[in-house]
């Protein structure tokens, strides 16, 4: 798995383009900090996707049911194997980490659209 720090410049076109090739995926993300400790914020949710608002400073991790907003990041790190997005973690202005864990999800594959 190969760890890559996101610069700043970068974060908005990035975001973007892995929302675009997300395809059917689940996230859980935890929350760590010193005054918070360790929280589960969402516990393997499909995810609709990841982008970054550079005028108002905030990523926003969107999932089914959930929007994860964290505003002022100030670091982004992704993991990726062989190309295939499996972590994000972001840092906030105050210190907090934000881990994104990403798998596949085949309920969703199978999954039809709703009647009309």
């Amino acid at each position: 798995m190969t760890t890559r720090k996101l610069e700043k410049a970068e974060w908005q076109e990035i975001f973007d383009k892995l929302s675009k090739r997300l395809g059917r995926k689940q996230a859980k993300i935890e929350v760590i900090g010193l005054a918070l400790g360790n929280q589960v914020e969402a516990e393997w949710l499909p995810l609709i996707g990841i982008v970054y608002d550079h005028k108002d400073d905030v990523a926003e991790v969107a999932l089914e049911g959930l929007d994860h907003l964290i505003h002022k990041p100030r670091e982004i790190r992704i993991d990726e194997d062989d190309g295939v997005l499996g972590r994000l973690e972001i840092v906030d202005a105050d210190g907090i980490r934000q881990i994104i864990k990403l798998r596949r999800d085949p309920e969703l594959a199978h999954r039809t659209a709703p009647q009309q």
